[in-house]
């Protein structure tokens, strides 16, 4: 006699995503850093999920209007781009890279984070600032773009998504 285990199937109706929060804290402001909490944000609205992004410290630069067209990939302390690491500080290599990245992306069609961030919000997606962090770099909502909801502290944060799922990025 052979014990089987029962198959377990996902669920795909809409019952299964209601009531669903996901909360992405966005902590790191390089252009490699921003896009796994854009397309985590892009796929749980797909879902239907209700979508909440904080972004605190150097992500601020992905919302602060001055910075956030301007995001740079950089090899340097980065093992995961296969670069010897003495290549990483030659000048222009930041360039370089940011430039590689940006062409992979747009051939996959993939929206550069302002665009993407425009594409999020019109899904209904909800983006937040850090207070803390706000006051720390001197930023106040007309440096920020126009469709972050607020600056709020994190304990707002935590209150505002409250039986969400929490990724930190």
């Amino acid at each position: 006699m052979t014990d089987t285990m029962p198959v377990i199937l996902p669920s795909f109706d809409d019952a299964a995503t209601s009531g669903r929060k996901l909360a992405i804290i966005c902590s790191k402001g390089t252009l490699d850093m921003a896009y796994p909490g854009l397309v985590l944000a892009n796929a749980a609205l797909g879902e239907g999920i209700e979508t909440h992004l904080f972004f605190t410290f150097w992500g601020f630069d992905m919302i602060n209007k001055r910075t956030m067209g301007d995001l740079k990939f950089t090899p340097l302390g980065n093992t995961a781009t296969h670069v010897p690491q003495g290549l990483g500080g030659i000048p222009g290599m930041t360039h370089l890279a940011t430039s590689q990245m940006k062409k992979a992306m747009a051939e996959l069609d993939i929206p550069e984070v302002p665009d993407f961030l425009d594409q999020i919000v019109a899904s209904g997606g909800h983006l937040w600032a850090c207070r803390m962090s706000a006051d720390l770099q001197h930023l106040h909502e007309a440096d920020l773009r126009d469709d972050v909801e607020g600056i709020i502290s994190a304990a707002d944060f935590m209150e505002l998504t409250e039986g969400a799922q929490i990724l930190f990025i």
